[in-house]
């Protein structure tokens, strides 16, 4: 088994801007448990599920818009820029920029925290779809669909990472 720091270092931005996951996720596995996609991810899910409510909100709040200002300026960290230019979101005509925008800026005042979806495989059309479905769900609905699909890109940042899993 690797050490904390060395854990903490290699999977700490699995999720968005938040190392306590890592961290905490450390200490659910086994000393002499292996290192795979699995085994990683379940750690780091247990421990963002175990998370109270806030905490797991402060994970969500860490994620960027989809093709918002963070990806205008080139603030975002290089698993978000490579998963949002891989769905076409940086290649955006001006009307579905400021589509996109109008439904970040809506998203956020109804929910509290961006839109979150898991883009690999999901053109921005898809995205799109997704985005004027989910707007209408419930608070408490949209918060677990977000946790959903933060850990669904936990597993995909975990895969790149480890391609032989």
């Amino acid at each position: 088994m690797i050490e904390k720091d060395v854990f903490v270092e290699r999977y700490g931005g699995i999720f968005e801007h938040s190392p306590f996951v890592a961290e905490r996720g450390y200490q659910r596995l086994a000393s002499d448990q292996a290192l795979t996609v699995s085994t990683v991810h379940l750690a780091l899910c247990q421990a963002f599920r175990a998370a109270d409510r806030d905490e797991r909100l402060g994970v969500l709040r860490a994620h960027p818009d989809l093709a918002g200002k963070l990806a205008i300026s080139g603030g975002l960290t290089e698993a978000s820029k490579s998963e949002q230019a891989g769905a076409g979101l940086d290649r955006l005509s001006p009307e579905e920029h400021a589509r996109f925008t109008e439904l970040n800026d809506r998203y956020q005042r109804e929910f509290g925290f961006p839109f979150i979806i898991a883009v690999k495989g999901l053109g921005k059309d898809d995205i799109l779809r997704a985005f004027e479905k989910r707007i209408k769900n419930t608070k408490p609905d949209e918060f677990a669909t977000a946790c959903n699909e933060v850990e669904k890109i936990a597993l995909l940042r975990l895969k790149s990472m480890h391609p032989e899993s």
